[in-house]
């Protein structure tokens, strides 16, 4: 598959101006490189090979996502353990500031400090979270997490949260945890990465239940996904209705496959073209408020 042929003629065959991409990882080098050997080694929190596809520097994978077409993406930090955090986020502001197209990004982790600095970075104007729950291993409804949670719901400021239990389970991950935090905090404007994977009907069912939780596509229907936890196709019908809760996620570059593939897999679900316009470009434009 060719990225550069394939894509940008899938969305000027919808009629879009290209793509939104909500899953997407920039991260300081020495992290980045750090995640591409636990990946290359097959590592205990991956637990299968996993070549890295777009292993780049950050100026080739920006122009990459430009030739592409992909208009808007995220850089997704996340923190693996405390007093990381901050690091993270202050790399992730200047580069937003100096990406165009990159969504203000930032993490947390369940410590005194999240009370306070989430805040501050909402006030600074963050547009997304992610958290991973998986590689952080730690609850969700950790009590240090109550006031960040309140927080990003009073703002209404979207979190992505890897919450399912793939690749590699650990006592926090499930469906479990996170639908105690929406019952806690049923405002909250989560997006659960991976379609939620391998749980998906469990996550697919928080979408329906709670306005604003959304679901990405995360490597979802790819081949080398489908390997590790197919999506049941009995749940199609339901992801089709969830319509503008449904967005476009990659995890470029961290994908062991061509980004072509991620498209292609979700034109082919054979869901009719305006749920693809809306999970290739408007969902993530309206939900972030990215243009008129």
């Amino acid at each position: 598959m060719s990225d550069l042929e394939e894509i940008p003629a899938t969305w000027r065959q919808l009629g879009l101006p290209g793509l939104a991409d909500v899953h997407v990882h920039f991260l300081p080098e020495p992290v980045m490189c750090r995640v591409w050997e636990h990946f290359a080694s097959a590592g205990p929190l991956i637990g299968r090979e996993w070549p890295i596809r777009y292993e780049w520097d950050d100026e080739r994978r920006v122009r990459h996502l430009g030739a592409m077409g992909v208009r808007h993406f995220t850089a997704l930090p996340y923190a693996h353990r405390p007093g990381i955090a901050g690091y993270l986020n202050d790399w992730a502001a200047d580069f937003a500031r100096r990406t165009p197209g990159c969504l203000a990004s930032a993490t947390f982790y369940p410590e005194p400090e999240a009370a306070t600095y989430v805040p501050e970075l909402l006030a600074a104007g963050t547009e997304v979270f992610k958290v991973h729950v998986q590689v952080g291993d730690f609850d969700p409804r950790d009590p240090l997490l109550d006031p960040v949670w309140e927080a990003l719901a009073e703002a209404g400021t979207p979190v992505i949260v890897h919450a399912g239990s793939g690749p590699v389970a650990n006592a926090h991950t499930g469906p479990g945890p996170m639908a105690d935090v929406l019952a806690r905090h049923p405002g909250l404007t989560a997006i659960i990465a991976h379609l939620g994977a391998p749980e998906y009907g469990d996550f697919v069912a928080l979408a329906e239940k709670y306005e604003r939780v959304h679901l990405d596509t995360t490597m979802a229907f790819t081949q080398f996904f489908e390997e590790m936890a197919a999506f049941p196709r009995e749940l199609l019908p339901r992801l089709h209705d969830l319509g503008e809760k449904v967005l476009l996620g990659s995890d470029f570059p961290n994908i062991p496959y061509a980004y072509a593939e991620q498209v292609s897999a979700l034109v082919d679900l054979g869901l009719g073209e305006d749920w693809l316009r809306g999970v290739l470009w408007h969902n993530m434009v309206r939900l972030f408020d990215l243009e008129p």
